[in-house]
């Protein structure tokens, strides 16, 4: 073999795509697993946490713009009603027509507990999202069905059990109940965004955990998801357990800031179909997306539905028809294509040198 062929023993190794400065051969950095592990951790955290802490500390400060607490208050609970219809049908795609039975179970319990019991407004809370959730679990064989049958089920036990609470003497549901006053307008409020702060954070906890996976994977088959190992029936009694309380603590929230119980008020269908609404219009599968909807559609029912209601139907009815056409995902579907595409710049491979030098020794 000739001489300049020969390859001398203590030549340099062959180089590489990246030398010792961490730059390739066009002067980028070389890509750093750590820094991209870091961000990633924080992109998580920052989809955690902001929903939860931002949307109630925005709302408190929501009476120095707009001077009605009952308004206000009212609209909370319709986030927590939205937020629960998201779990369910969001998660797990079961549509509760007769969703408004847990709210109107939660107002009652809370009602007699006050009324009958003397307990604190705290726990009256506590037993009005444990009466809800008690009848989820009653009536948890409905989860046998689906699609249209369930949907029409769960209106007919809504109504049964607005029928029980309604005409039987027992139940205080001939002459109704007056509460005392248990917590101020200010008060009631706080918890009301304490209650819907405790929605966003079990909405985030579902989405982001094993839980919420077996959910989606039995929402798009569940055959495929039961032959994967997944209790079905477990992680659908789970999700209809974990709604119902949400919609009892809205319920018993509502029915401490009225003051009263009367059984037509808190098992009115109409709750139910703006619960669905908002969240559909909001975007379900999301965490802000029912309280997007809640806050457009409550508002505009205030500002135009109650001084011109006859607007108010045709704005209201082009909104959604406009939506289905064009933003099917919903208007939360906005905020989470922002996010992720935040996401994808913010893990996009560093441009310049790690230490912060450009390329060629110059500056950034």
């Amino acid at each position: 073999m000739p001489e300049d062929d020969a390859t001398p023993a203590d030549a340099p190794p062959p180089p590489t795509p990246h030398d010792a400065a961490g730059a390739d051969r066009t002067g980028r950095a070389a890509p750093s697993g750590r820094i991209w592990g870091l961000r990633a951790r924080e992109g998580r955290w920052v989809r955690r946490v902001v929903p939860v802490v931002a949307t109630p500390v925005l709302l408190f400060f929501a009476p120095h713009v707009y001077n009605n607490l009952a308004f206000l208050t009212t609209m909370v609970v319709y986030v927590v009603l939205a937020e629960g219809v998201n779990l369910l049908y969001g998660f797990t795609g079961y549509l509760p027509f007769g969703y408004v039975g847990f709210f109107g179970a939660g107002a009652y319990g809370a009602s007699l507990a006050v009324v009958d019991w003397h307990v604190t407004g705290l726990v009256a809370l506590v037993i009005g999202g444990l009466t809800a959730a008690i009848i989820g679990l009653v009536v948890s064989p409905l989860l046998r069905l689906s699609g249209a049958y369930f949907a029409l089920a769960t209106l007919a036990a809504s109504q049964v059990l607005y029928y029980v609470v309604a005409n039987e003497p027992w139940t205080y549901g001939e002459s109704g109940m007056s509460l005392p006053e248990v917590f101020g307008a200010t008060e009631t409020y706080v918890i009301a965004l304490v209650i819907m702060a405790l929605a966003l954070a079990v909405t985030v906890a579902v989405r982001d955990s094993r839980f919420g996976l077996s959910l989606r994977a039995i929402r798009s088959d569940p055959v495929s998801a039961a032959m994967a190992g997944i209790d079905v029936v477990r992680a659908r009694t789970a999700a209809w357990f974990i709604s119902a309380a949400l919609a009892g603590l809205a319920g018993a929230i509502w029915a401490i800031m009225t003051a009263a119980f009367y059984a037509e008020n808190p098992f009115d269908l109409t709750i139910s179909v703006y619960a669905i609404v908002f969240a559909l219009f909001g975007g379900v599968r999301t965490v802000l997306g029912p309280v997007i909807g809640t806050v457009v559609l409550y508002s505009l029912y205030q500002y135009i539905g109650i001084s011109n209601p006859q607007y108010f139907e045709l704005v209201y009815g082009l909104l959604i028809v406009g939506l289905a056409l064009f933003l099917p995902g919903g208007l939360g579907s906005l905020v989470t294509g922002s996010a992720a595409r935040w996401r994808r710049r913010r893990t996009r491979p560093v441009t310049g040198a790690l230490d912060g030098a450009a390329p060629g020794g110059g500056t950034p």
